[in-house]
């Protein structure tokens, strides 16, 4: 009996990387440093890590205060800025969190947690997360290979 590739689960496989990847330059670079969650008038500064159509993964930075207050919490509200100004209120009810050291050495609190899709403001987020699994399916990369000549 010869191996099957499964070239579907593979193709799967290569659009989930490449989601990854983009969300790592696009939270880093754009939307990562305008996330925060909004406790009651106390802001905290969020890393966006991976986001799905169901929820999402963040970190904070790890302190023992920080760990004791986020440990009782059920639900909290992401905000997700687009310019200085301007955001997207977003609750996310907490399903897990745990320590986690990065390769520098630093610490911080991961959380991974499901949107409740029914607010008004998921409904404008949405087309932002289709937006990325469909980047990361058809996009291409520039390898240098081809010349603009005109614009």
């Amino acid at each position: 009996m010869s191996n099957i590739i499964d070239f579907q689960a593979k193709r799967q496989s290569s659009i989930e990387k490449r989601k990854r990847s983009f969300e790592r330059v696009l939270f880093s670079e754009f939307l990562g440093s305008y996330a925060e969650i909004d406790e009651n008038g106390t802001k905290y500064s969020v890393q966006l890590i991976d986001i799905s159509q169901d929820g999402c993964l963040f970190q904070i930075p790890f302190s023992p205060s920080n760990r004791a207050f986020f440990a009782q919490k059920d639900t909290i509200t992401l905000r997700i800025y687009f310019t200085k100004e301007d955001f997207l209120p977003l609750v996310v009810s907490i399903k897990h969190f745990n320590e986690h050291i990065d390769e520098r050495g630093d610490a911080s609190l991961r959380f991974g947690g499901e949107f409740d899709k029914e607010l008004p403001s998921f409904q404008a987020f949405k087309p932002f997360i289709d937006f990325i699994y469909k980047f990361a399916e058809f996009s291409c990369v520039d390898k240098g290979e081809s010349k603009v000549y005109f614009l």
